[in-house]
């Protein structure tokens, strides 16, 4: 026997795409919305991180669109002294805890934890067993792009029997230091675990860092909620574009204008998720000087790696990190409004928050799904250097279409999850006004040599 539940929307996951999309919706319209989540509470992958990740963004462009994560304060010492401040992951879900309590105050949103979507706006509990259906929702897909993280994946390679390999997660907890770490993995996690060892005492001569691809990091210092600073960087990244002979040419130019980091200068990244890095955390993982580079890793064997084209020996007491989940999914853009679900999806490029956000508040205030896919369009995550320019012409073009809308506009700029957004009291800030001249003269030749590169011209 199935219970009912007389919701309007039925929104399957409490992680930050679906909590940004109900934040942004109930505000803007008398709707009644069920949330549905696996885990006991809302903040997704966050309730399972590791202990010591941090946000790589600032906190101001993650959460929800009506609700400041921390203070939206500067920091004043420390190693990112003058960045904005960064929230760890306990700050993170108190602060979805908080968002969710008051979602639910308001009357118009239940939330149904520990529950498995069976599909067809069907659920059940994962506690009593109970079946629910909500046979009038529309049904709002959050999981779309969920990330696979560490804890919750198991390895993608072999472990033999007698080796030591664990999550991330786990090295908080290890009570003996082993002889060597070997870290796993080319992307965030990986770069946050050996940053966190070096912090912690451990000597780069201790570390063997097994990067199968060499990334590409944004420089954290031109990605702040300051509009003269991110406007700036736009502008910046359109004249590196222009004179560009190829997509990876395009990044080394825009390393020269300190925007784009990279570990080792004498090797050309090949993965471009663009995660955001500072200055201090670089030099720390340039003291790493045992790297690996050869593919992905196949097995792990006591005392040895196992690679495609042969074996690396390791020490006994060896502890090898698992940092390789997959973070970011490549599942190919959908239009959001779909006879099926509405499936929140970024927006402007690299900005989730946002998008779902904006998608809520789209929801709301248009009746026509053909107009808000119209209003409202997905842009990709990037992998390479090559879908870079994808991913930024797309999703330079999603920009221009929200632009267009007058109230999208105006509600854009009242969130800090928007990057763009300029301040009431900024608008005639000479540092903005340049910026914005700046990015004026060299986002044309910059978008029409990205499109060459996409090959979308």
């Amino acid at each position: 026997m199935e219970t009912n539940v007389d919701v309007d929307y039925l929104v399957v996951g409490a992680g930050a795409m679906g909590m940004a999309f109900v934040d942004a919706l109930t505000p803007n319209a008398d709707v009644s919305v069920a949330i549905v989540d696996r885990r006991h509470g809302a903040g997704g992958h966050w309730l399972d991180a590791y202990g010591f990740v941090r946000l790589h963004q600032a906190s101001a462009f993650y959460g929800v669109a009506s609700t400041l994560l921390g203070g939206g304060r500067v920091q004043s010492e420390g190693p990112e002294r003058g960045l904005h401040e960064r929230a760890s992951a306990t700050e993170v879900c108190d602060y979805y805890a908080r968002v969710l309590a008051r979602l639910i105050a308001t009357g118009q949103v239940v939330f149904y934890g520990r529950s498995e979507y069976l599909g067809d706006r069907r659920f059940a509990s994962l506690l009593s067993g109970t079946s629910y259906h909500a046979p009038r929702a529309r049904v709002v897909d959050a999981r779309y792009l969920s990330p696979d993280i560490p804890a919750l994946t198991p390895p993608p390679f072999e472990v033999d029997e007698g080796a030591r390999v664990v999550a991330v997660n786990e090295l908080v907890r290890i009570a003996h230091a082993p002889e060597r770490f070997v870290v796993v993995g080319s992307g965030k996690t990986a770069t946050d675990t050996c940053v966190w060892l070096l912090r912690n005492g451990v000597s780069p001569n201790a570390i063997t860092w097994v990067r199968p691809r060499d990334p590409w990091f944004l420089n954290r210092a031109v990605v702040q909620p300051d509009p003269a600073v991110f406007l700036g960087m736009a502008a910046d990244t359109m004249a590196a574009a222009a004179g560009a002979t190829s997509a990876d040419d395009a990044f080394v130019r825009m390393e020269d204008a300190g925007i784009m980091l990279r570990i080792d200068p004498t090797v050309t990244p090949t993965m471009a998720k663009t995660p955001t890095l500072a200055r201090w955390e670089l030099d720390l993982l340039r003291t790493i000087d045992d790297v690996i580079r050869r593919g992905h890793l196949q097995a792990v064997v006591p005392g040895r790696l196992v690679f495609a084209d042969g074996d690396v020996n390791i020490p006994a007491g060896t502890l090898v990190v698992h940092c390789a989940a997959e973070g970011l999914k490549y599942p190919g853009l959908r239009h959001i409004w779909t006879q099926e679900a509405i499936t929140p999806q970024p927006v402007r490029v690299e900005f989730p928050c946002f998008g779902a956000a904006l998608a809520g508040y789209v929801e709301a205030t248009r009746d026509d799904d053909a107009d808000k896919n119209r209003v409202c369009r997905p842009s990709p995550y990037s992998n390479t250097p090559a879908d870079w320019a994808t991913m930024q012409m797309i999703g330079g073009d999603a920009s221009l279409a929200m632009a267009k809308e007058p109230d999208v506009r105006v509600w854009a700029n009242t969130t800090s999850l928007n990057p763009a957004r300029v301040p009431p009291d900024r608008v005639d800030d000479p540092a903005v006004l340049a910026a914005k001249a700046r990015l004026k003269e060299h986002i044309g030749p910059g978008r029409a040599r990205l499109a060459e590169l996409a090959e979308l011209a």
